[in-house]
């Protein structure tokens, strides 16, 4: 099917901080009802399409993707358990994490003891009701708080309960949604965000915020060395069509990064390469290391479990694809639980989450390979008035040192990000260095690799 394209529609910005900004997006985002298919799925991207331009795709059910089909579409109206007296104890009006995704429709009455394996609980967190799904084995069932269904279990096993699922699988459609924004070259960086996990806001909301975000500082930005891809799906069956469907232009992927949990208080984790763990660090792992560093980012190998990285990094595409998340997937307490609200975000972590990336991206997009038109001895920098004894912040003592760094190693051997990394100097300063060698003829233009 032809894309349906959602024109942006570009606000004013607020006089609030960007990472405001973002908590109020993932706020906005939280509530939706996304699944790996249907209307909550299609609502978030045409949230995400009035901020950014947004292509969204959809491919009819029972497409083959890779080993894959694409799956029916589920709708649900309503879910929900009452006790005899119409009282209501479980309601997917209450949250969409009352009901198991994709449960297929049920209404009927059944006593506690015959209902019990149908129904999900977190007894060593009580209060917090779990997110599961059931996408591709045809079962039904409910979520609910622990200390809920002891309330209930007060009653006896033998009470009569009613229960509803007014629920439906039909030949429907997977959407998604790309933005892509043009580089002076075709060869790409990627970005994906899975968008199917409802009223969870750390895993799923955090990463859809801080991407669309970082689209549209790239799209305001005036020169783009690169055409960035910033792709919105369904975890794994999304990611999977996207790959069947792109196969013929995966050659143009130079570097790529899956985003997901961006909002907590933890630290930030990167999860490289299947390539970059097997041998050499590549590009996009050692820019993360090296962007990353004074944050104190705790470096992952790969490892084939996890989001949509293990699709990128599967061996047959062996994408230059690694993740960045905050606390990584099941390792803070209320994840896939009702408990991973906005309330868990913080505008900071968002922000840092956003201001890490920006930093990731100019280390990709300033590196660049040079060679010394004066390799013989040092030129005389003085004369040319790139060094001298008193003058402004471009002379400090690290400027200086990453003139004479950046003179000595460009070769054509070595990139700025070889350099930055030889010389322990910050990146931008040692790309500082380089625009101002060029511009006094002692660079070469540069070359990318």
């Amino acid at each position: 099917m032809a894309p349906t394209v959602v024109p942006p529609r570009f606000a004013r910005p607020s006089v609030c901080t960007r990472g405001e900004r973002l908590h109020r997006c993932v706020s906005a985002l939280y509530p939706l009802h996304r699944c790996i298919t249907g209307e909550g799925l299609r609502a978030t991207l045409q949230v995400i399409g009035q901020k950014i331009p947004l292509a969204i795709r959809e491919v009819p059910t029972g497409t083959p993707v890779l080993d894959w089909a694409v799956p029916k579409e589920w709708e649900i109206r309503e879910a929900w358990i009452a006790t005899a007296d119409g009282r209501r104890i479980v309601d997917l009006a209450a949250s969409p994490l009352h009901v198991i995704q994709y449960s297929t429709p049920v209404r009927a009455r059944m006593t506690l003891r015959d209902l019990r394996p149908y129904l999900h609980t977190l007894p060593d967190q009580p209060d917090l009701v779990p997110y599961r799904t059931s996408y591709y084995h045809e079962t039904w069932g409910f979520c609910l708080a622990q200390h809920v269904l002891d309330d209930v279990a007060e009653g006896g096993e033998d009470q009569e309960l009613q229960i509803c699922i007014d629920s439906r699988l039909f030949e429907g459609a997977l959407s998604y949604g790309e933005c892509v924004i043009p580089g002076e070259s075709e060869e790409e960086i990627l970005f994906s965000a899975h968008a199917c996990h409802p009223a969870l806001a750390n895993d799923n909301a955090s990463a859809l915020a801080v991407a669309t975000a970082l689209a549209r500082d790239l799209l305001d930005r005036p020169r783009r060395r690169y055409t960035y891809r910033f792709l919105f799906a369904p975890g794994t069956i999304g990611a999977l069509t996207w790959l069947a469907q792109n196969q013929d232009r995966l050659h143009r992927i130079r570097h790529g990064l899956v985003l997901a949990n961006l909002g907590d208080a933890g630290g930030l984790t990167y999860k490289q390469t299947r390539r970059g763990t097997l041998g050499a660090p590549l590009p996009i792992d050692r820019a993360v290391a090296y962007a990353l560093r004074e944050s104190g980012v705790v470096i992952r190998p790969f490892e084939p479990t996890g989001y949509d990285e293990r699709q990128f990094g599967s061996p047959g595409f062996d994408l230059p694809v690694g993740r960045l998340t905050r606390t990584p997937h099941g390792e803070y307490p209320e994840y896939h639980t009702s408990g991973d609200t906005p309330a868990l975000l913080t505008p900071e972590a968002l922000e840092a989450s956003f201001d890490a990336l920006i930093r990731i991206v100019d280390v990709l997009e300033g590196d660049a390979v040079y060679r010394n038109t004066q390799p013989y001895g040092e030129p005389q920098l003085g004369r040319r008035g790139l060094y001298r004894p008193t003058g402004g912040p471009a002379d400090t003592p690290a400027a200086q040192r990453a003139l004479l760094w950046v003179l000595n190693l460009s070769d054509g051997a070595h990139s700025l990000l070889d350099i930055a990394e030889q010389a322990a100097l910050p990146f931008a300063t040692v790309r500082a260095a380089a625009d101002r060698l060029l511009d006094a003829d002692l660079l070469t233009s540069p070359s990318f690799g």
